[in-house]
């Protein structure tokens, strides 16, 4: 299990790794926050939301939740995770780049993977 320090260092480092254009409007920055966060749409509490874009009256932001990183990632090791907030920070940078650019291609793409999940989970999409 990692702490919320390692957690927060490990994104500082990502965030600094990326190009600072891609943070153009990002006002609200980059936060880590300690609680726990499952998809409203979860069916059995099993649907962890990991990171999000946010936007809002105050601006821009992504957040991601330290609760739910450890708990799908907190068994496996320092480069698995770095590779996964990696991971998880670059598709937050797109949904935010993609809302500059008037898209939202990877919001289709989001909702596509909760469709997937309930006929996975037996449950049949609404008309």
């Amino acid at each position: 299990m990692y702490e919320f320090e390692e957690v927060a260092q490990m994104l500082d480092q990502i965030a600094d790794a990326m190009p600072y254009e891609l943070y153009r409007d990002l006002n609200g920055g980059i936060s880590l926050l300690p609680q726990t966060k499952i998809h409203p749409q979860a069916l059995n509490n099993d649907l962890y939301i990991l990171g999000e874009y946010i936007r809002n009256s105050l601006g821009n932001a992504i957040v991601f939740y330290y609760g739910s990183i450890v708990q799908i990632y907190g068994r496996v090791g320092r480069e698995e995770l770095y590779r996964q907030l990696t991971r998880i920070l670059h598709h937050e940078v797109r949904h935010h780049n993609e809302y500059l650019a008037g898209t939202d291609d990877l919001g289709i793409w989001d909702d596509e993977q909760i469709l997937d999940y309930l006929k996975r989970n037996g449950v049949k999409p609404k008309k």
